[in-house]
């Protein structure tokens, strides 16, 4: 069976950690070469030939432009940018300061802006390029204490729609992924950390009609399908992958 990313190159934003792992190491198994932006080293066995650490403080604008010139740089081409890396954190907008909202929007919605106007030249030269951002359901809803995320991942909604109509001529695809809960060693420390965890493992359960939580490879085989050449006929989406989460209607309990 041949390999559906053979000869791209991808860079992964948090690709070390995460739903980015999971989309670095589907990458990896595709055939795609991977550059890993983020702030710290991923583990090293990630790292080979095929999969290269391009240090980044993504809330930098410089460090952004330099991330995708040392991924060109090292593999001579770029055909592949996964927008994923994010922050997250829960205040009101009455317990927000404007350096909060300010440092959501750095990182979640403008980073993207800067990595996605500095990799265009890159992408459309070959005429095949792929951009996956990845959003939330949170872009469509929310959770209590989350105006600031929220927004940035409807931003980025927004944003996926809108660079999909200005370069679809320029042969560069632009699509979303809008993931519900999906475990990962921040997920389960949040867990751990409540006084019920048991509860909130059976609750988060019962939410979800295919009857499990999501893992990191079930983006990554999205984001796999996305990058490749047969979704071409595929851009300005948002592909919730969420097991049903948002479909469900809770009914009272008593």
């Amino acid at each position: 069976m041949s390999q559906r990313l053979a000869g791209k190159v991808a860079v992964v934003t948090g690709g070390g950690r995460g739903i980015g792992l999971g989309i670095t190491q589907r990458f990896l198994e595709e055939g795609a070469r991977v550059a890993i932006v983020q702030r710290n080293a991923p583990d090293g066995s990630l790292l080979n030939e095929q999969a290269v650490f391009v240090q980044a403080d993504l809330s930098s604008s410089a460090d952004c432009a330099k991330a995708v010139d040392t991924t060109y740089s090292h593999f001579g081409s770029l055909d592949i940018l996964v927008n994923n890396a994010g922050i997250m954190f829960e205040k009101t907008i009455e317990e927000m300061s404007e350096a909060d909202w300010d440092q959501m929007m750095a990182i979640n919605l403008k980073a993207p802006f800067l990595l996605t106007k500095r990799a265009m030249p890159f992408l459309r030269h070959r005429h095949r390029g792929s951009i996956i951002n990845i959003g939330s359901i949170e872009g469509i809803g929310s959770n209590p204490g989350h105006p600031a995320y929220s927004a940035s991942k409807a931003g980025i909604h927004g944003f996926t729609a809108a660079v999909a109509v200005d370069h679809g001529r320029d042969g560069v695809r632009c699509n979303a992924i809008a993931p519900g809960w999906i475990n990962s060693d921040l997920s389960e420390e949040y867990i751990n950390s409540l006084p019920d965890s048991a509860r909130m493992r059976r609750e988060l359960l019962a939410m979800h009609p295919v009857g499990r939580l999501g893992e990191p490879r079930d983006v990554g085989n999205l984001a796999v399908w996305l990058a490749s050449d047969e979704s071409s006929f595929v851009t300005g989406q948002v592909y919730v992958i969420d097991g049903g989460r948002t479909k469900k209607l809770p009914l009272p309990v008593s």
